[in-house]
Parts: structure tokens; sequence; C-alpha cells
């Protein structure tokens, strides 16, 4: 087998699991906190057994690095919670689709923590995504589930927007391992008061499926994404990523019996769209 080839497989399976993911807001029947404490600490602990065996260095540069991740865990804790909080309040569908909205806030947020100048193109796509997110959205009532769903989405797609641009600061300083490690164990320390206050009491089940969420489509898909990531480039990766919502859509229609109104799927076909064409304008520019 090529090494491309065992990158492509690592890469789909990565975001296979990735997709699966959003489907545990309804299969698991707690507070978005308690599954946000859940995902992270037991994802947390299979990273630290692959950093043992991958002999992963954890140290961190300077004080201002610490800083750094620490405000990414309390992003990622952030990111999560709003996740599923659309997920549990709506439908997978929305969740997904809203949450695919981060390279809107992406475009705008680059050129202020980097000085790159904003491109005509970007903006373009990004009054794309918009359009998609007002087809989405039903009615500007937030007494209607479904616009709450986008709100918490949308607000999921802003904080992932905001991790992606503090995780490029640490690029070339950290093994990306060990920066997924931290930002887990503080989004674990994060997340942790939440969950008393929320009440939340999980049965069995619940922390066999949380373990299954943190294990399996958390920790095990970001060491296949970051393993694929030595195969092939970045800019395919990326496009392939691009087929998170789809995997989660198709999964909620197979298993949960959950059908998009036509509205959400042409909505969510404009922001997908929108989201692929500027990932293959950027793998143009790159190359």
């Amino acid at each position: 087998m090529t090494n491309k080839r065992t990158g492509l497989i690592q890469i789909n399976l990565a975001v296979f699991l990735f997709g699966f993911a959003g489907l545990f807001g309804k299969f698991i029947h707690i507070h978005p906190a308690a599954i946000t404490f859940g995902r992270t600490f037991f994802a947390g602990i299979t990273l630290f057994i692959g950093l043992i065996l991958t002999r992963t260095a954890l140290s961190i540069q300077s004080f201002r690095d610490f800083l750094t991740l620490l405000l990414s865990g309390f992003v990622l804790a952030v990111h999560w919670f709003t996740f599923f909080q659309s997920i549990q309040v709506s439908s997978v569908a929305i969740g997904l689709l809203s949450f695919s909205s981060f390279p809107l806030f992406v475009t705008f947020m680059e050129p202020y923590f980097f000085g790159e100048r904003l491109k005509v193109f970007d903006v373009i796509i990004s009054v794309i995504v918009v359009m998609g997110l007002v087809l989405v959205i039903p009615a500007f009532d937030f007494s209607n589930h479904v616009t709450q769903g986008v709100f918490w989405g949308v607000l999921s797609g802003l904080t992932f927007a905001f991790l992606s641009l503090l995780n490029r600061m640490h690029v070339g300083r950290h093994q990306p391992l060990a920066i997924a490690f931290y930002q887990l164990v503080f989004a674990t320390l994060f997340s942790l008061p939440a969950v008393f206050f929320s009440g939340a009491s999980p049965t069995s089940r619940d922390i066999l499926l949380l373990l299954v969420l943190g294990v399996m489509c958390t920790a095990l898909a970001q060491l296949l994404f970051i393993g694929s990531l030595r195969h092939i480039k970045a800019q395919l990766a990326s496009v392939i990523a691009g087929l998170e919502p789809v995997y989660g859509i198709v999964f909620a229609f197979l298993l949960l019996s959950e059908v998009p109104s036509l509205r959400t799927c042409i909505g969510g076909l404009l922001i997908l769209g929108a989201v692929f064409a500027a990932m293959v304008k950027h793998m143009k520019v790159a190359q």
C-alpha cells in the first residue's frame, strides 16, 4: 500500500469518526457541559497513552505559550458545549450546518490576527455562507427550536474559528499531538465546574457512550487525522474534512430518522458549497 493511499484511508476514517460525533448529542441525554467533560476526559487519557507510545515531547516553550494553550482549552470547551447544545435543541443537521459557518469568521478574524489582506473572493464566500444560514433559519424568532439551534451552532463555529487561529500560532513550535493533549486537559478542567452546576446524573449507558465518544470519535480520530498529514497535503486533508457534516447528516438520517427540510437542504448546500470552493481555491494558491 502506497503512503498516499495510507494517508487517504486515515483521513477518511478520521472524518468518518468526527462526523459520527454529532449524533452523541442525541444519544446521550445529559447536559451538554457533562457531555463536553466526558468527551475531553476520555479523549485526554487516550491521547496521553498515545503520547507515551510515540514518545512525543510535552515541553512548553514559554509562559506565553502556556497561556495560549490555556485559552485554547477554554475555547475548545465552549466550542463543544455550544455544538452539543445546538444539536440537543434542534437536530444533527442544523448543528453541523450552522457550525460549518466557521470559515466566515476565519475570513474576517485572520487579517486581524496575522496582518493578512482581506480578499474579495473570501468576502463573496462569506456572503454565500450567510445566505445559506438565512435559508436554514425558519423564522427570526428565538422561541423556535431551529433558530435556537442555528444560534448555538454559529456560536460553535465562531469559537472553532478562534481555536483554529490560536492553533496556527503553535504551528512549528509544538507537536500537534501535544497541543491537542494540553487543550483537552484544560478543556476538561474548565468544563468540570459546569458539570456540578448542571446537576447531570449520567447513567452507566451514558458513561459508556461518553467513552466511545472520547476514545473513538475524538482521540482516535485526532490520531488518524494527524497521521494522515505525514502522507498527504494539509490542503487535501482540509477538503476531505469538509465531508464531516455530510457524514453526520447521513448518519442522523439512518440512525435517528432525522430528515432535513428542503429549506435546510438548500441552505446547507450553499454553506457546504461555499466552504468547499474556498478550500479548493486556497489549495490552488498554496501550490
